[in-house]
């Protein structure tokens, strides 16, 4: 086993790795470990204050894990469609289309991460400055190392 250079770093409740606010428009995004420590790995809580999600796309080097917190999930990788709650979780690997939505009118919170982290970092860093889900621009998606596919999912409206 090798050693590590690097302290442990802890990373309170509710706190940014960096103390910094990042908004997605229906969603919070603190960063939890950051690529900084770990090339292989990049996680995130993405805590959602209402229902919504991003587009459907996929990621040409990364593996992402979801793990659902709180709340409930519309979750579809490749042509599997799932339903997640609190505990469940969903491995979409790497260029596997894939899209989820929030669906709890009360939000909900889950845990992502992305393996190897890639641009994945830089790319959230990026698309919270505007406080809105990323825009459904196909270049900045690609300069990040993904491909957009298509719309978020559809949610069921009252």
């Amino acid at each position: 086993m090798e050693n590590s250079t690097q302290a442990p770093v802890l990373v309170p409740a509710g706190e940014d790795r960096f103390g910094e606010q990042r908004g997605l428009g229906v969603s919070s995004l603190r960063f939890k470990m950051s690529s900084a420590e770990s090339s292989d790995l990049f996680v995130v809580q993405n805590e959602f204050h209402r229902p919504g999600g991003p587009a459907r796309h996929l990621h040409y080097s990364q593996d992402e894990w979801f793990y659902a917190v709180e709340g409930e999930f519309a979750m579809e990788v490749g042509e599997e469609r799932f339903t997640m709650r609190a505990g469940d979780s969903v491995f979409a690997p790497r260029n596997v289309p894939h899209v989820w939505a929030c669906t709890s009118s009360t939000g909900g919170r889950m845990l992502v991460t992305f393996a190897p982290a890639g641009q994945m970092e830089a790319f959230f860093r990026e698309v919270t400055k505007a406080n809105a889900m990323p825009p459904q621009d196909p270049a900045l998606w690609r300069a990040h190392g993904m491909e957009l596919l298509g719309p978020p999912l559809p949610l069921a409206t009252d």
